[in-house]
Formats: structure tokens, C-alpha cells, sequence
């Protein structure tokens, strides 16, 4: 099971150990928060398309990690939070309201199962993906790192019926899930328009995987993203993909 492996230290590093995490442009209040800053985070913030996205929905926002990256890198898009912790709407609403961008973010507490709104020209997500596993004890991460209140099926679904004609849903999930992903796209007519698999050390097997969707058919641009060498240095490719916000 995905929650039983063993992570090198450079994959699975908790950058949200720390209360509060500086990035370049932005700083993020984590305290309370479930799920803290973290290398999955940053991957899909730095990753997705942002480009011609006016309204942009981040679905499980946390402490915001995403939703900011995105105001930094669109300056003409309005990008909504939700969360069904309370505790990081609040956290996400302070490093929202303290950042640069505040005028063009805001957060909600909201179940996504249940949420009202339409035409995105993106949604992104960073999911809950275990499926089996041991559920951690607390019950906060239960809620933010399992499926016990949102399945891959009903994220993709749910994010089929909101999307603006041409927008699209981004989001980042474990290499297990590759096939169930496949075959949920399949059946609401979803295509791939960009996939890259995220491999944390050359020669390691593929850990994440990035996905960006749109409705209808697509030609799928595939990429691998290795964050780090052999010698656990960050690769050139990771750097440059998160060289506008890690300070170091």
C-alpha cells in the first residue's frame, strides 16, 4: 500500500514541518493545517497551465500552497480555495489576505461533492489518493489524504460538469491509480492533454504522476520530471521548473 512505502528523504521531505514556509514572492502558514507544504504541492503549482485562466478553482486547497503559486504565476486570474477543514480555510484565508495577491484570492469551507459553481477555466487539485491504506490517526489528514470524503472518480467528475468549455483540470496522484485515472477519463470523455511522470531519484520507479485534462479528444504531450540525481541533488529540470519560488 502507497501509505506503507518508504519514501527517500527528498521526495517525501515535509517542507510544512515548519510553521511557517517562505517561498520567493510569498510566505505560508501552515500550523494547523492537515496536510502541510509538501514536494506535491509545489510539483502541481509550478507544473499546471495557467496561461488564459481567468477563474481558477483549487479543489482541497489547504493552506493555500497552490492556489498562491498560480496568483503568481497568472496576474489576471481569480482563484478560489475550498477546503472541508475548517482549520486550513482559515490558515489559507491569512497567507491569502498576507500575500501580494490578496484582491484575487479567496477560500471557502465547501464540500466538493456538494460545491456550486461553474464555468473554470481551471481546476487543480492536489486529491486525496489512498484508497486502502492505514488511516493516519489524526482526523484532520484523514480527511485531507483520503478518499473516505472524495474519490478520484468524483473529483473528475465532479470537475467534467464545471469546467468552461476549453478549460481545464489539473491535478497530481500516486503512479498506482495511472489505470483507474485512464478509465475514469474514459467514461466522461475526458482527454490527456499532458501527463508526466515524476520519478524522485534517476533510476527509482515512478512515484507521482501529473495529469492536465480537457473535454473531448486530446494529443497527449508525455514528459518524466526526476527531481533528483544520484547524488540526491536536485536535477537542472526540477530546479527550473521551481526556480520562481523556492528561496534556496
Amino acid at each position: 500500500m502507497f501509505c506503507q512505502l518508504t519514501f527517500i528523504v527528498i521526495f517525501a521531505l515535509d517542507m510544512g514541518r515548519e510553521k511557517i514556509f517562505h517561498f520567493k514572492q510569498f510566505s505560508v502558514l501552515n500550523d494547523k493545517t492537515a496536510m502541510k507544504v509538501g514536494t506535491d504541492g509545489v510539483l502541481l503549482g509550478a507544473w499546471c497551465s495557467v496561461k488564459g485562466a481567468r477563474r481558477v478553482l483549487d479543489v482541497g486547497t489547504g493552506s493555500g500552497l497552490i492556489a498562491l503559486m498560480v496568483a503568481q504565476r497568472n496576474n489576471d486570474a481569480i482563484i478560489h480555495g475550498i477546503d472541508i477543514d475548517g482549520n486550513a480555510i482559515d490558515e489559507a484565508r491569512y497567507n491569502f489576505e498576507a500575500s501580494p495577491w490578496n484582491a484575487r484570492l479567496s477560500a471557502e469551507i465547501a464540500d466538493f461533492n456538494d460545491f456550486k459553481g461553474e464555468n473554470y477555466d481551471l481546476i487543480v487539485s492536489n486529491p486525496p489518493f489512498f484508497n486502502n491504506g492505514v488511516l493516519p490517526p489524526d482526523a484532520g489528514r484523514n480527511l485531507a489524504r483520503h478518499t473516505t470524503s472524495l474519490t478520484i472518480e468524483a473529483l473528475l467528475t465532479r470537475s467534467r460538469n464545471l469546467i468552461a468549455p476549453n478549460g481545464m483540470i489539473a491535478i497530481i496522484t500516486p503512479a498506482d491509480v495511472e489505470l483507474a485515472v485512464r478509465r475514469c477519463m474514459v467514461s466522461l470523455g475526458l482527454g490527456l492533454l499532458r501527463f508526466t511522470r515524476v520519478v524522485p531519484v534517476a533510476g527509482a520507479p515512478t512515484k507521482r504522476l501529473l495529469w492536465e485534462m480537457v473535454v473531448g479528444d486530446a494529443t497527449t504531450e508525455t514528459s518524466t520530471l526526476t527531481i533528483a540525481g544520484s547524488d540526491r541533488a536536485y536535477s537542472d529540470e526540477y530546479k527550473e521548473l521551481t526556480s520562481g519560488f523556492y528561496l534556496h
